[in-house]
């Protein structure tokens, strides 16, 4: 059952006695940045310019789609839906689900949606960016691990400007909150299911598509922690949630 009690180095005391015993804290929700309602839109439009800067250099690197791309392309093949609007069916069907779950969309989830694509758009529009795919694998390789890093940050700032994460953002911390998992499992984990749904259903996938789904839900956890430590987060509830057993 889940309690919000304060605890002592970890313990939570027993009643009725000086004894303590372990608990186990759990984290369920993101970082909140520090700052009135322009601070929080300033984070939620540089994470999500870091975020479309991460996949243009994904996309920009030729080792393999993302997870959910491969799911998109592979329900593009099996039904009339082009990428794009499979994209758009698949999106809408995790933002329900996520809703069904608890977690109500805001602001920050319809900017994920306007803004990252306008972003997107305007870097490929740049002869510079989209040449990199022609470049050897010496500079298309660093372009796939600095693309899987900046996930992290991107999405530290763009959910942490607590107004509103986007679907698939949404859903992994809905089921945080709903399983006490750690962020990060829970995230790998619905990488894997949407990379293993979009194999089954014919998409293409790479070396970085494993790479992703592998390493994403580890770094977002990380860059949540960093930033959760950071002058710029909102001070923590003194109350620490702990899962206790009956």
């Amino acid at each position: 059952m889940l309690h919000s009690r304060p605890t002592v180095n970890g313990y939570v005391p027993v009643h009725g006695g000086s004894a303590v015993q372990p608990v186990r804290a759990v984290t369920r929700t993101h970082p909140r940045v520090r700052g009135g309602l322009a601070v929080r839109l300033v984070s939620l439009g540089f994470g999500l310019l870091l975020f479309a800067l991460a996949i243009v250099l994904i996309l920009e690197s030729k080792l393999g789609l993302s997870p959910w791309d491969v799911l998109n392309q592979g329900l593009a093949k099996h039904t009339p839906l082009s990428f794009g609007m499979a994209n758009v069916a698949i999106g809408l069907t995790v933002l329900g689900l996520g809703w069904s779950l608890g977690g109500a969309p805001g602001l920050g989830t319809f900017a994920n949606a306007v803004l990252v694509g306008a972003f997107i758009q305007g870097l490929t529009s740049i002869h510079a960016v989209t040449a990199l795919a022609h470049d050897g694998l010496s500079v298309r390789i660093p372009l796939l691990v600095v693309g899987i890093w900046l996930i992290g940050p991107a999405s530290a700032f763009y959910i942490g400007a607590d107004l509103g994460a986007g679907p698939r953002d949404t859903l992994m911390l809905v089921g945080s909150r709903r399983t006490g998992r750690r962020v990060g499992l829970v995230r790998a984990v619905l990488e894997v299911c949407a990379l293993a749904i979009g194999i089954a259903l014919g998409g293409t996938f790479g070396v970085g598509t494993v790479l992703f789904a592998v390493l994403v839900g580890p770094i977002v956890e990380s860059s949540f922690a960093l930033l959760q430590r950071s002058p710029l987060a909102a001070s923590t509830p003194t109350h620490t949630p702990v899962v206790t057993g009956e």
